[in-house]
């Protein structure tokens, strides 16, 4: 789980303006940290299958939220991906 000092952060980076709280690119950042983290748990907790099938369903929605994004907004699209430093 991510704190609401790290949402903070995450939404203040990649925000378009001011308030700026729920557009794609803040979504996919959001998910792109909280992987990131679950990730690192799953390393020390192998057997942690609850988890295992959040982060699965979390990287499937950052999938259809960067299509969504690639179909509409190309270049924000590739500013993300490379922002981010995720493969296409």
């Amino acid at each position: 789980m991510l704190t609401t000092r790290q949402k903070l952060n995450v939404i203040k980076e990649s925000a378009l303006h001011d308030t700026d709280t729920g557009s794609v690119e803040i979504q996919v950042s959001l998910l792109t940290k909280q992987i990131s983290e679950l990730t690192d748990h799953l390393k020390t907790h192998k057997k942690d299958n609850h988890s295992r099938r959040g982060l699965l369903k979390m990287v499937g929605k950052r999938k259809k939220l960067l299509s969504y994004l690639e179909k509409n907004n190309p270049k924000s699209y590739a500013s993300l991906i490379r922002k981010l430093g995720l493969k296409k």
